[in-house]
């Protein structure tokens, strides 16, 4: 599941240690409070994710801008990025074969 279709589900987000934060909004148009906040963490580029550690201060800072950013924790994080890794994957080729179909022999 990506970051975006996680925060748009809703997925309850267990407590963890360190949290993974998605800037998956632009910030043109936004509030220039939300704009600090989003450099405060780092977050400047869409689809960027930084790693932060779960304090009250930065769940303050995401409450602020939650619209923008998708919340995941850490095991929510690797999955989307083997998922990622898979779908990336090189895959064997397609063989086709032009031969005619071999003949079958009757035996009588």
């Amino acid at each position: 599941m990506s970051a975006y279709k996680a925060f748009k589900a809703c997925v309850p987000v267990e407590w963890s240690e360190r949290l993974y934060i998605t800037l998956v909004r632009g910030t043109p148009g936004t509030r220039a409070l939300h704009r600090r906040t989003l450099e405060a963490l780092h977050l400047t580029k869409c689809n960027r994710t930084v790693s932060r550690k779960n304090t009250p201060t930065l769940r303050g800072m995401l409450n602020q801008v939650k619209r923008l950013v998708a919340i995941e924790t850490k095991e929510m994080y690797e999955a989307r990025k083997q998922q990622e890794a898979n779908h990336r994957a090189l895959r064997p080729p397609l063989v086709v074969s032009h031969d005619s179909a071999p003949k079958m022999e009757s035996s009588q």
